[in-house]
Formats: C-alpha cells, sequence, structure tokens
C-alpha cells in the first residue's frame, strides 16, 4: 500500500491498510488510522494525528510549523479526525504554545483546494471551505459552517453552525449560527434556512431564528439587550439555545 517512492520515517505510524502514493513524506510522529489514502507528492509532519478513512489529495502539506513569528521550535499538535477530504495544495498547520498548543479537526469535511488552515483553529463536523477559503490563526469554524470560495477569516474570529459566507467574503468579526453573510463590504443578508432544511431542522426552529435574525439586526437594540429578548424567545427550541449561548461568548464583536 506504500509506493516505493514515497518515505516513511521509522517513529510515523500508519494502520495497516493506509495508502500512501508516490513521492510522498510522511515524517516521525504522524499517526494515521486504517482506510485513509494520501495521494502522491503529500507532506505530513508531526506530531500529527490522522483518523480513519480520510481522502488526501496530491500536493498538500500537512502538519507544518505554524506561520507564527513567536513560534520558537515547541512541540505543538494537528490533529484529524475521520472521512475528512482534502483537495490539492490546501496547507495545515499544527498549534502554538501560546494558544493549547493545538490545531484540531473534526469529521466529515470537505477542504477544496488551495484552502488554508493556519495554527490553533478548530474546526467542527460537516464543514465546507471552497476553493481559496482561509482561516487565519486561532479561528473557531463550528459544524455545517460553508465558506464560499476565497473566503478570508481574520483571526480569533468565531463563524457559527450552519453559517454560509459567499464567495469573496471578508470575515473580520464573529458570524452568529445559522446566518448568511456576504458582499463587499462584507454584511449579513438573512438566515441560511436552506442549508437548515437540509439537515432537518424544524419549520418552527427556522421560525423563530428568523425572528431572532430580526431581533438582532433590525431592531437596533445593543447585542446585550438582543441577546435577552432572543433568551425568552428560545423556551425548548435547541438551536434557537445554542444561538444565545454563541452571542453570549463572542470574541470580537459580530458582523453586522
Amino acid at each position: 500500500m506504500i509506493d516505493p517512492t514515497a518515505i516513511v520515517d521509522s517513529k510515523a505510524e500508519l494502520a495497516d491498510d493506509v495508502s500512501v502514493g508516490p513521492f510522498s513524506v510522511i515524517g516521525a510522529g504522524v499517526q494515521i488510522g486504517a482506510g485513509t489514502v494520501i495521494g502522491s507528492h503529500v507532506v505530513i509532519k508531526g506530531p500529527t494525528t490522522i483518523g480513519k478513512d480520510n481522502r488526501i489529495y496530491q500536493f498538500t502539506s500537512i502538519g507544518e510549523d505554524p506561520q507564527d513569528k513567536k513560534y520558537a521550535a515547541e512541540i505543538t499538535r494537528l490533529e484529524i479526525g475521520d472521512r475528512n477530504t482534502i483537495r490539492e495544495y490546501t496547507s495545515m498547520h499544527r498549534g502554538t504554545k501560546q494558544d493549547r498548543s493545538l490545531t484540531k479537526i473534526g469529521n466529515d469535511n470537505l477542504f477544496m483546494a488551495y484552502t488554508h488552515v493556519a495554527h490553533d483553529c478548530i474546526i467542527g463536523n460537516h464543514v465546507i471551505m471552497a476553493n481559496g477559503a482561509s482561516l487565519a490563526g486561532h479561528v473557531h469554524l463550528h459544524s455545517h459552517a460553508i465558506l464560499g470560495g476565497f473566503t478570508l477569516v481574520h483571526q480569533f474570529t468565531q463563524i457559527g453552525q450552519y453559517s454560509f459566507a459567499a464567495m469573496g467574503s471578508a470575515i473580520t468579526q464573529d458570524i452568529p449560527p445559522f446566518v448568511m453573510v456576504g458582499g463587499k463590504p462584507t454584511r449579513p443578508h438573512g438566515i441560511n434556512s436552506v442549508g437548515m432544511e437540509r439537515n432537518g431542522i424544524s419549520p418552527e426552529d427556522i421560525r423563530l431564528i428568523r425572528k431572532a435574525y430580526k431581533i438582532i439586526y433590525k431592531t437596533n437594540l445593543r447585542l446585550e439587550d438582543a441577546i435577552d429578548q432572543m433568551e425568552d424567545l428560545a423556551g425548548e427550541s435547541k438551536e434557537l439555545s445554542d444561538m444565545v449561548s454563541f452571542l453570549r461568548n463572542v470574541n470580537r464583536g459580530i458582523l453586522r
């Protein structure tokens, strides 16, 4: 399963059925789970853990040193879950000790060609990053979020679950869950009702989220007062309660 031209360090740990393509380099401290397929000309540097059934295409760079001037060769990690698809020329960097020393990626994500995940990012499950989308350091990209092609995300920004960023978005503040953004400058443009419907969120929850969006963006309330109104509205809605929890923990204010 390992091409004779590939270089696999003796201190790397690969499951028996891992496939490694021509001219790929797997370094020390790399662990790769069963069913994962590594294409040609892939470079993976440790400490990096990759789970099961991932597909990593040619010319990707996984687990390289962070692009941070404070980095001084400390031992930091990258963890990738299961069933991710990582397309050509994608780069993913390890964490820094100034954060948790960890970049972490969940399960069932799609990283299209030329995407970049910088140091200390946390990515959930079922995320899509379209071609050329890039995350700066310390970004938290929640589950089911979608970033359109060439979207850029500022460091320390949070992108909420089921949010959607149109092509070419420049995101400099937190995006609440379920919200769509786009344009130049990037602004909110309603809720991602289609994405919610496709993932089985009930019509009643979608109605409540639409009402919450109007409270945030159409009433001119201070964010704190808007959150209080949303909390009263939430009732037993898990989705709206998640939205309230997100807004109570924003890092950089929300995009408005």
